[in-house]
């Protein structure tokens, strides 16, 4: 990967205008912030600015609003729950651009702080319109972008404005694209993966992508159903995607071709109705109930992934192996992320593992804050390992 400025090469700040990007597009209830771990991960990078004298203007958007200013998504609603969490005063702008925006950080302080109004309130955000580039960047000197989240999106404020102003990585960026070269640009071998989830269809790319890269690929949950059937096992009443046949086997002559061993399920957990603790037995995949689905992997196929685990240097995880959400349904997961997470606190393993299903996991195993790095960042993680091109890192390359 190219390098990147960071704040370790902002020197003599006092009294510059820092715009910063960040993701506050946090869940609300009844006008409360409900869960302020985005706010909490930005923190560091806006404290640090503001504590050298820097004034800090915070870009960001919040929800999806459709034709312009809509109250709901005002962020505004959160300005509190920002400054709850920085222990700061922070002043608000009711737009980003034009003289609210302008008048607003004229009259900022040296250290201070300044939320501005939703990106997104403005259509030229997410064309990247060159005009609207130019007004947010009228506000400011420097550009810090510290929302890997967005980063997969080419908008104004994500993208447009590192080609107007000197563009640097924050530390939450920073820490992001380190753990996620070590997880797959420059990784230390044996390099394993698991993919889990629902739906073939929904991770092909990342499949394709994924057996180019690693040492092993585990694939679990409803995803891993429809490998065996194409290999002529009948799941039953499993989730499975028939259609796509062609396309698991395709993808596991990819894995032959590439030398990258595919790790299926040898065992299952099934039930006749999906529901917590349903009555259930664990049978070998070849010997499925037709009038059963498989709800998890069984004992000796997380024995075949933790052996897997122990014999890696990276693991690199995106999706639960069966349906976590329900009792007893959630033992392989758990069994699976606990592992990896003394591995790691061994200092045998580097652990990089994200994508929402995947957090809510490893936050149900109680062992996200063992693995080296949970990434928060949704479609950007989920694209970066498909090994597509995130503009909004792309374009702070130096």
């Amino acid at each position: 990967m190219a390098s990147f400025k960071t704040l370790d090469d902002l020197t003599d700040i006092s009294g510059k205008r820092v715009l910063v990007r960040v993701d506050l597009n946090v869940p609300c209830k009844d006008g409360k912030v409900t869960d302020a771990t985005r706010i909490e991960r930005v923190a560091p990078t806006i404290l640090e600015l503001s504590d050298k004298g820097a004034k800090v203007i915070l870009l960001a958007h919040f929800g999806r609003p459709k034709s312009g200013p809509e109250a709901e998504f005002s962020l505004a609603v959160i300005q509190s729950a920002v400054e709850a969490v920085l222990d700061r005063r922070v002043h608000f702008a009711s737009d980003c651009i034009g003289d609210a925006a302008s008048s607003a950080v004229a009259s900022l302080e040296d250290g201070g702080i300044l939320l501005l109004e939703n990106t997104r309130f403005h259509k030229g955000e997410e064309k990247n319109d060159p005009d609207f580039v130019k007004a947010l960047a009228a506000n400011g000197d420097i550009y810090v972008n510290d929302a890997f989240s967005a980063a997969h999106r080419a908008h104004a404020s994500t993208e447009g404005l590192a080609h107007h102003l000197p563009a640097y990585a924050g530390r939450t960026m920073q820490a992001e694209l380190e753990a996620l070269e070590a997880g797959l640009g420059n990784p230390k071998r044996p390099v394993v993966a698991i993919v889990g989830g629902a739906k073939v269809s929904t991770k092909i790319d990342l499949l394709k992508n994924l057996v180019r890269k690693v040492d092993a690929l585990v694939i679990g949950g409803g995803m891993a159903n429809t490998f065996l059937a194409a290999q002529g096992i009948d799941v039953g009443k499993s989730l499975c995607e028939h259609d796509l046949a062609d396309t698991a086997k395709a993808i596991l002559a990819e894995a032959q071709d590439a030398g990258c061993a595919i790790v299926l399920p040898t065992d299952v957990v099934v039930a006749r109705e999906f529901k917590a603790n349903a009555t259930n037995e664990t049978v070998a995949v070849a010997a499925i109930p037709a009038d059963a689905m498989a709800l998890d992997v069984g004992p000796d196929s997380i024995k075949a992934v933790n052996d897997w685990i122990a014999k890696a240097e990276t693991l690199v995880w995106n999706g639960p192996l069966g349906a976590f959400e329900i009792g007893p349904f959630d033992t392989a997961t758990v069994s699976v992320a606990k592992f990896a997470a003394e591995e790691t606190k061994a200092g045998k393993l580097v652990s990089v593992a994200g994508g929402g299903d995947t957090v809510s996991a490893l936050n149900h195993a109680d062992v996200a804050d063992d693995f080296t790095y949970v990434s928060t960042a949704g479609g950007a993680f989920l694209e970066w390992m498909e090994g597509k091109p995130l503009p909004g890192v792309d374009v702070l390359k130096s």
